[in-house]
């Protein structure tokens, strides 16, 4: 499954897209450098029952952003994803 695939799965799941958590994690102060990825990944998993993968997929955009390494990029395999740039704003932009 590629990463944007994860993020589209969230927000079919939840109703929210990454940039809306993004936004709730500012909120909460988990956007903060130092706010261990286990403290993030337990609010995604009480708050709406979000698996350790796809919570990990939410960590690295409140973490890092956007941006993605290439090594799947054009690939062909399972885990390929078309940029190297996510689509934070939702499925439907």
């Amino acid at each position: 499954m590629s990463f944007q695939a994860y993020l589209d799965n969230i927000e079919e799941k939840t109703g929210k897209t990454p940039n809306d958590f993004i936004a709730m994690a500012k909120e909460k102060g988990f956007d903060n450098p130092k706010t261990k990825a286990g403290d993030i990944i337990a609010w995604l998993k009480e708050d709406y029952g979000l698996g350790r993968g796809h919570a990990m997929a939410i960590v690295h955009v409140i973490k890092n952003g956007a941006e993605i390494g290439d090594k799947h990029v054009g690939s062909d395999g399972v885990h390929r994803d078309e940029s190297n740039v996510l689509k934070l704003d939702g499925k439907k932009k």
